[in-house]
């Protein structure tokens, strides 16, 4: 049986005011649980990158003093294991292309650079990155990151 067309008879169609607040409201209530997870594993994947890089850094550091019988100077820097410092203890057997598999220095995760200390308060070097905040101290993602605590 078919229907009659009626000219003055209105479709309905789409969604209503009411159905599409609640649709925005499910979906605020989904992103309220769901952020503070994907948050914080954000953050404990920087810091466990930054583990990650520090210990290519202990790596590269070793290399350097079985080529040349010292590790870099403060002063020298984490640049000595990407090009042969011209200052200081000058390394005779330096590797031609330096110690790091790319020829750049990295910043930490959150955009800061390291700090390479030599001698080092509690091993013959320190690599140090200050977490999240980039100061001294602090707890959680703030906490500092250091070669001596991996």
């Amino acid at each position: 049986m078919s229907y009659p067309y009626n000219p003055n008879q209105k479709l309905q169609t789409g969604f209503t005011l009411v159905e599409i607040m609640v649709v925005m409201i499910i979906i605020g209530i989904l992103a309220a649980l769901v952020a503070p997870r994907l948050i914080s594993r954000i953050d404990s994947a920087k810091a466990m990158d930054a583990k990650v890089q520090i210990k290519n850094f202990e790596t590269a550091l070793r290399l350097f003093k079985t080529d040349n019988g010292f590790y870099p100077s403060t002063e020298q820097g984490l640049e000595a294991l990407i090009s042969p410092p011209l200052s200081g203890a000058i390394p005779e057997h330096y590797r031609t292309g330096g110690y790091l598999e790319k020829r750049n220095i990295p910043q930490d995760p959150w955009g800061h650079n390291y700090i390479y200390i030599s001698p080092g308060a509690k091993s013959d070097y320190d690599i140090i990155t200050y977490g999240a905040d980039g100061q001294p101290g602090g707890e959680g993602y703030n906490a500092d990151i250091t070669n001596w605590d991996l």
